[in-house]
């Protein structure tokens, strides 16, 4: 009797109309996942003014800024276990908690009185906020079919842009009305109401929410195809030569990683890890650092600051954009490529920033062009372990990849610290194209999978 009634519920399923609930749920990720990393980056803009308060040095206020990515580093493994012991009703719930969390911590902030609670607080939220990367890429995995994963992958990583890029002028208006402190209060409201929204709209699966109709819950259920395999049904396109290109590239056919032991000894996923690590941490000095430039050293005031310091996380967004689209469309899926270019790009700009003048405008462009070459290869970081490992191993070789990239942002913003102690600013933007340096170096060493003509199902 459990056939014909499994059959009977499949064709009233089929029957309904097919909802679209699973972007709604998308919608809220893309704006708490915003809010969070914009909680994050706000520490930039109130630096300036803390370190007046409490007359600390720029190695302390450095380390400060680098307590949270330590934190936020650490919790990866551990969330990442938890989240797969527990039960899935469980870890549905855990997402909006720690968002409000990290919230709570965001607000913390403004109540400090010492700097050892200022660092406090900082360990905090990066403890709150380390679960909720996994917590979205497991959500967007239950609620969305294989084919638009990446999509929906897309847009979480275009919010991680996003909270960085409104930042500035937001927390500019907020200083100039009140000050320093009401930034933490402000941005630590959106984080809390958006959680209780969650806990209302989204259950842990499509097949417990009340606004998602059987038959989308079929159709996400019903995609079979994965972001290792090409969509069954389809041809394959076959790869190309770029002649030339190929050699610089080290483009060669690779032993698939099929072995924890394999991916840990692989000099290909260290060297695209060491590069990330230093990409990471030239990104997080744009956040937490170009601010106090902009005002301690070309003397502008807060309001032309705010605008300034959002033209990096502009250019990163626009970078994001064109280089996944010159990677998948104009390059066949060569990763390299963007990486390198990105790495290059970074150390020009870097040393056109050491002879930068007070020309807002020349600051602006030459800031926005920093942050396009930063994020022209962001995306290929992530992707570039699935041409070396299988489906079973991709999330360790990632996991190793994202460590060793947390490291290196963590560790970037004491060091600028400790720069700005014993020397000046043309140290930082040294420090940073020799960053990029060492990243342009290590990646040349690394293969560039071959992209192999896969048979049609």
């Amino acid at each position: 009797m459990s056939q014909p009634l499994e059959m009977t519920e499949k064709v009233t399923a089929s029957l309904e109309k097919r909802t679209n609930y699973r972007w709604v749920v998308m919608a809220l990720i893309f704006i708490i996942w915003a809010i969070a990393c914009a909680d994050r980056a706000n520490l930039g803009i109130a630096l300036p003014f803390m370190k007046k308060e409490y007359n600390i040095s720029n190695t302390e206020a450095g380390a400060i800024i680098s307590l949270f990515s330590f934190a936020y580093g650490v919790v990866q493994i551990p969330m990442g276990l938890i989240y797969k012991r527990l039960s899935n009703k469980i870890t549905g719930r855990l997402f909006p908690m720690f968002m409000i969390f990290t919230s709570l911590f965001t607000g913390l902030m403004g109540t400090t009185s010492s700097v050892f609670l200022l660092k406090l607080f900082r360990v905090g939220l990066g403890v709150s906020e380390g679960p909720l990367g996994i917590g979205c890429t497991n959500i967007i995995n239950r609620w969305f079919p294989a084919k638009e994963k990446g999509t929906a992958t897309g847009l979480w990583i275009a919010a991680s842009k996003l909270g960085p890029l409104i930042v500035p002028p937001l927390c500019v208006v907020i200083i100039e009305l009140w000050g320093w402190r009401e930034i933490f209060y402000v941005f630590a409201i959106p984080g809390i109401l958006f959680s209780v929204l969650w806990m209302i709209l989204v259950t842990n699966s499509p097949e417990d929410n009340k606004f998602c109709s059987g038959a989308e819950c079929n159709y996400i259920r019903s995609e079979q195809g994965s972001m290792f395999k090409q969509e069954e049904g389809k041809t394959a396109r076959r790869s190309y030569n770029l002649g030339w290109l190929d050699t610089l590239n080290r483009t060669k056919k690779v032993v698939e990683l099929e072995t924890i032991r394999q991916v840990f000894f692989s000099w290909n996923v260290l060297g695209v890890a060491i590069g990330y690590g230093c990409m990471i941490g030239i990104s997080n000095i744009f956040m937490s650092w170009i601010p106090t430039y902009l005002m301690t050293v070309k003397g502008f005031a807060s309001i032309k600051m705010g605008f300034l310091a959002s033209a990096p996380f502009m250019g990163s967004v626009l970078g994001n954009l064109l280089g996944g689209f010159i990677s998948d469309r104009l390059l066949d899926k060569r990763r390299k490529p963007m990486m390198m270019l990105g790495a290059f790009g970074t150390i020009m700009m870097m040393i056109a920033l050491i002879y930068a003048p007070n020309n807002a405008f020349y600051l602006g462009f030459t800031l926005l062009l920093a942050g396009l070459m930063v994020g022209i290869g962001f995306a290929g970081y992530s992707v570039y372990p699935m041409g070396l490992a299988s489906k079973a191993t991709y999330p360790v070789a990632f996991g190793i990849v994202n460590s060793v990239g947390q490291i290196g942002g963590a560790c970037a913003p004491l060091f600028v610290g400790m720069l700005l102690d014993a020397y000046s600013w043309n140290s930082v933007f040294l420090y940073m194209a020799g960053s990029g340096v060492l990243c342009l170096t290590a990646l040349a060493t690394i293969d560039e999978p071959q992209v192999e003509a896969e048979k049609a199902a």
